[in-house]
């Protein structure tokens, strides 16, 4: 998996930082079995492979072999590496850059940070090759399948600030999106529900109890069919945006996950989430500084209405 500890023993590769498995504090046998199993993506022969490179070491810098003892709470470093990654043919742009922070514009479909079928494709590792940024680290995240504005720390002494921010619900987010209209709902309005992890890891879902989810919500215009819809979430769950529209009958329109799953195959780009992170505001924890930003992306016209029956 993806880890953002910053040890020294490996560089950085191609823009990517070595990933870390903790190893367990007891138990017996060899460090490259514990892998194999705690890592089975990766097969024996490629652990023996890497080790035989020199690129996982503990962390101390030791190289670990395929006969090293189990190093019993000792961190292990290697490269990530992913065989065959989908390419991604849409660019980010930077919207702002100080000593502190980069604002970036992401396109639909790029993941913000490795992960699964991802490495190079991902808005973090083009981001560090494109500005030589080796300790660029995402303050917030959004989906893969959202586009838009995208706040980054440049020095590791900074994160902790900016993440803050976030957690303290001092940033405040304005967000697009196209979805059906329904004349039967008034807005403005806001949703509350409380959300947890669904049986599907992948989505989430509304469930009965104390809300943990706030999303303020404004019609900004519609057609007989669709409308546009500014949406401001107060808290930040994971697709929250996603699940309070689906939740009134109003799934965002190419929505892959959401009311059901209907994801589009590898490589069809042609039905974009529409969905945009547009403005961020904040005053910035270590100038000073009121910040403001603002996509310079557009979700475009509202699609043109199904002709009448």
């Amino acid at each position: 998996m993806y880890n953002t500890h910053d040890p020294q023993v490996l560089p950085i590769r191609d823009g990517v930082k070595p990933s870390c498995v903790v190893l367990p504090s007891t138990g017996q046998g060899r460090t490259l079995d514990y892998l194999v199993q705690r890592l089975p993506a990766v097969a024996g022969d490629d652990w023996r492979a890497r080790m035989a490179r020199g690129e996982v070491v503990d962390e101390l810098g030791r190289p670990v072999q395929p006969d090293t003892p189990l190093l019993h709470g000792l961190r292990v470093y290697y490269y990530r590496e992913v065989d065959t990654e989908p390419h991604i043919p849409f660019e980010a742009e930077v919207l702002y850059q100080d000593a502190h922070i980069v604002v970036a514009d992401k396109p639909h479909f790029l993941p913000v940070v490795p992960g699964g079928r991802y490495l190079q494709n991902t808005l973090l590792v083009r981001l560090k090759k494109q500005l030589g940024l080796p300790d660029l680290s995402p303050v917030h995240r959004i989906d893969r399948d959202t586009a838009g504005l995208v706040l980054f720390a440049i020095r590791r002494e900074d994160r902790g600030a900016y993440q803050a921010l976030f957690r303290e619900r001092t940033v405040h987010k304005t967000y697009e999106a196209i979805a059906p209209w329904s004349p039967q709902l008034h807005f403005p309005r806001e949703h509350a529900s409380r959300m947890v992890e669904s049986q599907n890891f992948i989505r989430m879902h509304e469930v009965a109890g104390t809300p943990n989810s706030l999303t303020r919500m404004e019609l900004l215009e519609h057609n007989r069919q669709w409308a546009r819809y500014r949406l401001s979430p107060v808290s930040g769950k994971r697709h929250q945006l996603r699940v309070h529209m689906a939740a009134l009958g109003l799934g965002l329109k190419g929505d892959g996950l959401y009311p059901v799953v209907d994801d589009a195959p590898e490589g069809d780009f042609s039905r974009p989430l529409l969905l945009l992170a547009q403005t961020l505001a904040f005053q910035d924890p270590v100038t000073g500084a009121a910040r403001q930003f603002r996509t310079r992306r557009s979700l475009g016209p509202l699609p043109d209405p199904a002709p009448a029956a």
